[in-house]
């Protein structure tokens, strides 16, 4: 990862320019054009920029520093990717994402905002640039990663549970004749521990499944494993956080709600309890958050939202409020 330039860049003029196109999206205590600058959401009245030995304190008035207490997901993010920069064709706006250093040039971080030297990794027009996620996408992003998770270890039960169907298909009278022959120590043991054999339900099950034939096994197999694939299908969608995953993932999910529910009603127990929870919160989460199926807007909305927030469309704005003013 090239090292971040922290010298000063240019003279009074430059800097009143970096302020100008950072408000709203610099912390408070705004570091001039070589330092780490890290973007931020806009606000309606963005705190005065401080300088000196004020900067990476926290404002009296409740404004956020360069070096807040709370998560820069934006700065996290480049942690774990290394930066992102950009020369684009535009001279005006290629002004002003490069600040000359004694390292030599260097290049504002699309993600974080922070000013990098070395060579930018990419080039082109404005509209080419790329759209890094930041700050909210990057928390957003891991949030879906810990439900990707959990679908993982769905999809590891349920393979599990269809290849032990599918061997048990082929060696039943194998298995049949070994628990015929452990069932009176299992029996024993049921009574040292104060349980009544004759309620079971595990025992009464794998003495029913002694009775079904091998078609029916083999669907349940084949059910069991078509089962395994949607969750594996799930969390590779969630993990890399595609759209087409986040559809995916919510359309799963809503399919299997009702049977969910339904068997809440048959019988509560923690594990279907927390289970619909899970998949009720991803439902909504992705609904609201992601703009799925045309909500707020839908995905347009969801794709201008990305672009307004980048340090490019800050930039631009910020050249066509002086392009005005003059």
């Amino acid at each position: 990862m090239p090292a971040i330039a922290r010298q000063r860049a240019a003279g009074p003029g430059r800097e009143a320019d970096l302020r100008e196109g950072d408000a709203g999206h610099l912390p408070s205590g705004g570091a001039p054009s070589g330092t780490v600058a890290c973007a931020r959401p806009p606000r309606a009245r963005p705190p005065r920029a401080e300088s000196g030995r004020n900067s990476g304190q926290r404002t009296r008035n409740g404004g956020r520093c360069g070096y807040c207490r709370d998560v820069d997901w934006s700065l996290f993010g480049c942690a774990r990717r290394g930066h992102l920069t950009y020369e684009p064709d535009e001279p005006e706006l290629r002004e002003r994402l490069m600040a000359p250093t004694a390292a030599g040039p260097a290049w504002r971080c699309l993600r974080c905002g922070a000013f990098v030297t070395g060579e930018p990794h990419g080039s082109g027009p404005a509209a080419a640039a790329p759209l890094p996620r930041r700050g909210r996408e990057l928390r957003s992003e891991l949030i879906l990663r810990v439900f990707a998770v959990e679908r993982f270890l769905r999809f590891l039960v349920f393979a599990a549970a269809s290849y032990g169907v599918w061997r048990f298909k082929y060696d039943r009278a194998g298995i049949q004749r070994a628990f015929d022959s452990d069932l009176p120590a299992i029996r024993a043991l049921y009574r040292d521990l104060g349980f009544n054999v004759s309620h079971s339900r595990l025992l009464g099950l794998i003495q029913h499944s002694f009775t079904l034939d091998s078609r029916t096994l083999t669907y349940l197999a084949a059910g069991l494993a078509g089962y395994a694939l949607i969750e594996l299908v799930e969390g590779i969608g969630l993990w890399l956080g595609r759209r087409w995953g986040e559809y995916f993932a919510m359309v799963a999910t809503s399919v299997f709600l009702p049977y969910e529910i339904y068997d809440l009603t048959v019988k509560v127990t923690w594990l279907r309890l927390v289970a619909l929870v899970i998949n009720l919160l991803l439902v909504i989460y992705l609904v609201w958050t992601k703009r799925l199926f045309g909500v707020r807007g839908g995905g347009r909305a969801y794709e201008a939202r990305l672009r307004t927030e980048s340090v490019i469309a800050v930039e631009q704005a910020a050249l066509r409020s002086r392009a005005t003013r003059g």
